[in-house]
């Protein structure tokens, strides 16, 4: 399998095109906070010549990958292992102080989910890693050892938006007092038991468990409620940001900034607006858009896909 064959970037065209305006002059910098195997990437640096990538992933399965697949533009790219809430810290390490277009592609990647053994796929047996960065942190394996049934009903409601969260908290207790739980196939099984025939109709039992699973391991949202502050206070007059979202939770999150970042803090009631309390950004898009048709019949992963897009208009205050 070649390094083109193993990820079809989602949206890309409409990346380029959103970002580009940030980009086009040399010397400008472009965050990819989210660098999986660097396709996004690689279609930036070719699209703009005078170009300096700064790719950001707590992956290092990814950054390898991306380093061979990114290696012909040699100095243009700057390479950094680290969760993406460290995005200012990655820039001025690789000797910015500011970067021009940031692109946001959240989620699981396809490294992760086509390699069986991460764990992230209910659909195969494998240790229940899930995590990221397999350097460092713990693994579902672990939080199904020792969370509460009260804590494992919270990440399922909360990260799942799973209606049965209780049910299952219940039924992985009392499975572990078996035998622990450390691979994909016992937790399905787990699951699929403790499911209602009525309910399984609606959707695989595992699917939203394990979405939790993996956002309680990688500390998704969390991460994600600091790097997008982050991510806006690096961008200059001009800056462009677009982040690909891919569950609802990640998506109210960066719609909450960026509403923020482009409302107006003039009191109520003033007849003008005030100029140091004018919008710092604009919205690009209307709303949060979607794949087309034809992008989803050719690649399923765009299919949930939601993205929006902000420029900065006025430094900061």
């Amino acid at each position: 399998m070649s390094l083109r064959d193993i990820h079809t970037p989602v949206l890309l065209d409409r990346c380029v095109e959103l970002l580009a305006p940030a980009l086009e002059r040399d010397g400008a910098v472009f965050v990819d906070a989210t660098l999986g195997m660097g396709g996004h990437s690689e279609a930036f640096l070719e699209r703009f010549p005078g170009l300096h990538l700064v790719g950001l992933d707590r992956d290092t399965d990814a950054l390898r990958i991306a380093g061979e697949r990114l290696a012909r533009f040699g100095d243009r790219v700057s390479l950094v292992h680290t969760v993406y809430d460290g995005i200012a810290e990655a820039v001025a390490s690789a000797g910015f102080a500011a970067a021009d277009g940031i692109l946001f592609d959240l989620g699981v990647s396809s490294l992760q989910l086509d390699e069986a053994e991460r764990g992230f796929a209910y659909s195969q047996d494998a240790p229940l890693d899930m995590r990221m960065d397999q350097t460092a942190g713990t693994t579902a394996a672990d939080i199904l050892a020792t969370y509460g049934e009260g804590d494992l009903r919270r990440i399922f409601e909360r990260y799942g938006e799973e209606k049965l969260a209780g049910r299952y908290a219940r039924a992985i207790i009392a499975a572990r007092d078996d035998a622990a739980i450390e691979r994909s196939g016992r937790l399905v099984e787990i699951l699929i038991a403790a499911t209602p025939y009525a309910a399984q109709r609606s959707g695989h039992p595992a699917k939203r468990v394990f979405q939790a699973l993996r956002i309680e391991v990688n500390r998704e949202l969390s991460v994600l409620e600091r790097a997008i502050p982050a991510a806006l206070g690096i961008l200059p007059v001009g800056g462009r940001i677009v982040v690909l979202a891919y569950q609802s939770l990640e998506d109210r999150l960066v719609k909450r900034e960026f509403a923020d970042a482009s409302a107006s803090t003039t009191p109520p009631g003033l007849p003008v607006e005030l100029e140091a309390h004018a919008p710092r950004f604009r919205l690009l898009v209307k709303g949060a858009e979607l794949a087309s048709d034809e992008e989803r019949a050719t690649n399923p992963r765009a299919t949930p896909v939601r993205l929006r897009a902000a420029e900065r208009i006025r430094g900061a205050r």
